[in-house]
């Protein structure tokens, strides 16, 4: 399993939500490369990044950062926000970013996922958000009627590279992550699954890790790893086997 720290950008600055609401942020840097940098520093494997203007917008919005971050770090980094079509992958990609995450796009359009795999295979990522088991889109601000499990039954054989499952209700709360979601989820389908949403201890690592073995391949952690409730470096040790 890898630990995946996350950068979410809100008007160039890098911060942390509270159930996905735009007004209960947290500034944590002001510099998103130097907070990619030291993330770097501590062992990450690979940088998740969120463009939360986008994800609301529906567009792009936080290029200069997320250029930034991409110049200033050696390991891949993983984007999602704002990405509504094959343009917009390729642009990205282009930056030197390893994968892009569709989520809004891909519950309202599962055959650009399908196009986006054919054209950049392994670099295509899908991101389900869920609020009581049900699709969350447009920046979580839109809950639908089809269930997490049934979406992602819809990318199976596309060749997408993994799909990041949030539970909103978890989401920068420290309350841990909803293991019984995320492992019906990653039972549900054969592509790797990771976990996002509501980590805030060391245990929760080594609760994910009991789940591995469904198809948890890895995690996501924000705010936990800011407010220093984990440690980023503790956490990846735990996964290799190190403490």
């Amino acid at each position: 399993m890898i630990v995946i720290p996350a950068i979410d950008l809100k008007e160039g600055s890098c911060v942390r939500l509270e159930q996905g609401l735009m007004d209960k942020d947290t500034v944590f840097n002001d510099d998103p490369a130097a907070q990619a940098l030291e993330w770097q520093r501590q062992g990450a494997e690979l940088l998740h990044i969120v463009d939360l203007d986008g994800a609301f917008a529906g567009e792009p919005k936080n290029r200069s950062a997320i250029e930034a971050i991409i110049k200033a770090i050696a390991i891949p980094a993983q984007l999602g926000g704002g990405i509504r079509d094959l343009a917009t992958i390729e642009a990205y990609l282009a930056l030197g970013l390893s994968r892009v995450i569709i989520g809004t796009a891909a519950q309202r359009n599962p055959d650009l996922v399908k196009e986006a795999c054919r054209r950049f295979p392994g670099q295509i990522v899908v991101g389900i958000d869920a609020k009581n088991g049900m699709v969350a889109v447009q920046g979580w601000a839109e809950v639908t009627d089809i269930s997490a499990a049934d979406l992602a039954r819809k990318f199976e054989g596309f060749g997408v590279a993994a799909i990041i499952y949030t539970d909103i209700s978890r989401d920068g709360m420290l309350q841990g992550p909803n293991l019984e979601a995320t492992r019906a989820l990653a039972e549900a389908v054969a592509i790797p699954v990771i976990a996002s949403g509501g980590v805030s201890r060391l245990e929760d690592i080594r609760n994910l890790m009991a789940i591995e073995k469904s198809g948890v391949t890895g995690v996501i952690t924000g705010k936990a790893v800011y407010t220093g409730a984990i440690k980023l470096a503790e956490a990846i040790a735990i996964t290799k086997g190190e403490a």
